[in-house]
């Protein structure tokens, strides 16, 4: 996500209207489908696969809720994952992927980015410390 791309999705955002919440019930497949580990040399990342319902509730303005609830889905299927950095970076896609790269396979993230204040991640497409990775 480029900075223009990051301007875009503010001036988007709010013009959206809210929609009510979409609660993953118990019948329903959630907000993550799965989440998988992938290496390349020493490097890894988590992959996170949301479910349509999940790219729906973090295409609203209003998916913080849901945000979170997204996240213990993801730490349910990889407890490693339970890193500041990795939290932050998890909720800046949540918030802004849908909106800047829509449909995006996956959530790419990183336990070797760094912490950053809001700001730095927003500049940074969600991928402090480094360009988004290539493998």
């Amino acid at each position: 996500m480029a900075r223009s791309t990051i301007s875009a999705v503010g001036i988007v955002a709010a013009v959206l209207v809210p929609a009510a919440p979409v609660w993953a019930d118990a019948g329903s497949p959630g907000l993550v489908d799965h989440t998988e580990w992938v290496g390349y040399g020493d490097l890894s990342s988590l992959r996170v696969y949301p479910t349509p319902a999940g790219r729906a509730a973090a295409a609203r303005v209003d998916g913080a809720a849901e945000g979170e609830q997204a996240w213990r889905e993801v730490l349910a299927g990889a407890p490693e994952a339970d890193t500041p950095s990795m939290r932050d970076q998890f909720l800046c896609h949540w918030n802004y992927a849908e909106f800047a790269r829509p449909g995006k396979t996956s959530w790419n993230l990183e336990p070797w980015r760094p912490v950053v204040d809001g700001v730095t991640m927003l500049e940074s497409g969600c991928n402090p410390g480094a360009a988004e990775e290539a493998f």
